[in-house]
């Protein structure tokens, strides 16, 4: 059983080291990719005996899992773990995130920070995290508790038919909807985070807006009826109520209410364009679901 444990890692020269270290104590197979850091993590990595990707530049979280992604695929992986390179996972927990695929039981197992003990975390960062994952589970229709945890393990399943596409942070919830719609199983199991350093003050914000546009998309991409069929038939209604508003002001004799039926009519073309997008687009993910 070939076990990967995959570390996207950028600027971490001051903890990849031990990190790469311990896990090299038990597990054989150690990638991490290096996101276009200006720092010696490369150089650290490699001397420790980790496979280690360099991106030439930046790429993002997303960018660094899709590139884990693909190199365990190359090397016939039969589990990927994502293991953060700060030092908050801790790595006597792996073996529980694994437990689960060994077993059969999961596709999919993610490391929760609300089913465990995780100390100091910020009440914006719990605040934003389960908004972000009240989302994922609306969309998916789980009930997982941490959908934004990089602490994860992906069966060989998981890994052959899940390709990610996204750069940022809206990676994690890509996956998910990805899981949801093959019906893999995903499961949950409690970690211990310490957040004693939190300097990523401005993340909540972009992770956010990242994870929603990715939500949407994926939405739009594969519910293209209800995406965009339902928002046509609001614009449509709304415009028909102006529409009718137009015609009973001028067959009182007040006259074409020029504000009014500029709505109505923006309503109507509108809703109209947005219901045959909709319709085609459904066409067309049918027939490629279908190949």
């Amino acid at each position: 059983m070939k076990v990967i444990i995959g570390i996207p890692a950028y600027n971490e020269e001051n903890n990849i080291g031990p990190i790469v270290a311990k896990l090299k104590k038990k597990y054989d197979h150690i990638l991490v990719c290096d996101d276009g850091s200006s720092d010696m993590t490369e150089s650290i990595a490699s001397s420790l005996g980790a496979l280690v990707v360099r991106h030439h530049k930046n790429l993002g979280y997303g960018g660094a899992i899709k590139t884990i992604f693909n190199e365990a695929k190359k090397i016939d992986g039969d589990i990927l773990v994502t293991f953060d390179a700060d030092g908050q996972h801790q790595i006597a927990e792996i073996d529980s995130v694994l437990k689960p695929i060994l077993e059969n039981e999961a596709d999919i197992v993610i490391g929760s920070r609300f089913l465990g003990n995780t100390k100091d975390l910020p009440k914006y960062r719990k605040f934003g995290i389960k908004t972000i994952t009240g989302l994922t589970n609306a969309v998916t229709g789980s009930s997982i508790t941490d959908s934004q945890s990089g602490f994860r393990a992906y069966s060989k399943k998981a890994l052959d038919e899940i390709s990610p596409t996204e750069s940022g942070m809206g990676i994690s919830t890509e996956i998910l909807i990805k899981a949801s719609k093959k019906q893999m199983k995903v499961f949950e199991i409690p970690i211990t985070i310490s957040y004693s350093d939190d300097s990523h003050s401005q993340e909540p914000i972009s992770h956010g807006t990242s994870v929603i546009i990715s939500t949407i998309k994926h939405i739009a991409i594969q519910r293209p009826l209800l995406y965009y069929g339902v928002t046509g038939l609001c614009f449509l209604i709304v415009g028909l109520i102006f529409g009718a508003w137009t015609i009973q002001l001028y067959s009182e004799g007040q006259g074409v209410m020029t504000n009014i039926a500029l709505v109505g009519i923006g309503g109507v073309v509108l809703g109209t364009i947005l219901l045959i997008t909709g319709t085609i687009l459904y066409s067309i993910v049918n027939v490629v679901r279908e190949k």
